[in-house]
């Protein structure tokens, strides 16, 4: 088999089969294609070697690419290749075993408790009431932006406080509401009710809409934060995945258990849990470099 005709068999399987995301499907698509235009479309899978992957990566490098973008494309290459061999189209997976560059240890970044409260301040915007409701679910809950975008009416009890959410991999999970965020979202859902009948609400299901009452987008999600943050002096570095990232610290910092936001986050690995306790030691670190007689120099 070819390679692009195994890279077009990956793909399909890959959302129709796996149901992965729109995004982890387009992600692949890109590392994929990278790959094949450096080996050739007609090149059959069999007849791809080792030395080719790893030329493959020094190409890259010297484009100038990031460790973490190498590393990415070289975990896509290598997904695919198992699926190829899995499937019989081709005997090993000749990326198994190389080492992605090492990247550096980057801490999540993380909004504080007040930069999140100046967020959400009531402004002058039309759409104010979707606006606070939609942040107070994604801080309160901690949620990804393609799964509060993604939420749907038949998702929500206000009566148990809590919400459906499918997360990556179209995993499900139930992640409670905090009762402020009940209140904020009450106030939206009875705006909501009156810009549909009883038929259209039926056809429409989406919770978060827009002006043309459709869908809200993830990128109208980040385009909102931004102009939110100036309107309110926030951090006009916020985002969607920082807000996420806030809250799990937030709750780290308040004594809640690492498997507890394991589970609210809905990571698959606590390892990826983990690297908020790095957030937390560095914080310690600090308050001990600041009060502890023994760390100050004389």
């Amino acid at each position: 088999m070819s390679l692009q005709e195994a890279i077009r068999s990956f793909l399909h399987e890959l959302a129709d089969v796996r149901l992965a995301s729109v995004h982890t499907v387009a992600a692949y698509r890109r590392d994929l294609l990278k790959f094949m235009a450096h080996c050739g479309a007609d090149r059959d899978l069999d007849h791809i070697t080792r030395t080719q992957v790893q030329d493959w990566l020094v190409a890259c490098h010297a484009e100038g690419l990031a460790p973490s973008t190498l590393a990415r494309r070289l975990s896509a290459l290598s997904s695919f290749l198992d699926a190829a061999v899995q499937s019989g189209h081709c005997k090993t997976n000749v990326a198994a075993g190389i080492r992605a560059p090492k990247q550096p240890k980057r801490l999540p970044r993380t909004l504080p408790p007040e930069q999140t409260s100046a967020l959400m301040q009531n402004t002058d915007r039309l759409s104010d009431n979707r606006d606070l409701a939609l942040l107070a679910v994604m801080y309160g809950c901690g949620l990804r932006v393609s799964e509060v975008v993604g939420l749907n009416m038949h998702d929500i009890n206000l009566h148990q406080s809590e919400l459906r959410v499918f997360g990556k991999g179209r995993k499900e999970r139930i992640v409670p509401l905090p009762e402020g965020a009940v209140g904020y979202l009450q106030t939206y859902l009875n705006e909501r009710s009156e810009l549909f009948s009883a038929e259209d609400s039926e056809q429409n299901q989406a919770v978060f809409l827009n002006k043309y009452r459709s869908r809200l987008s993830i990128r109208s999600v980040q385009r909102m934060l931004k102009e939110r943050a100036l309107q309110t002096g926030a951090d006009v570095l916020v985002s969607p995945h920082r807000l996420r990232h806030s809250f799990a610290t937030h709750l780290l910092a308040g004594g809640v258990d690492l498997r507890a936001i394991q589970e609210l986050l809905g990571h698959a690995s606590l390892g990826t849990t983990e690297r908020y306790t790095h957030l937390d030691i560095a914080k310690l670190t600090e308050v001990y470099d600041k009060t502890h007689p023994r760390a100050r120099k004389k």
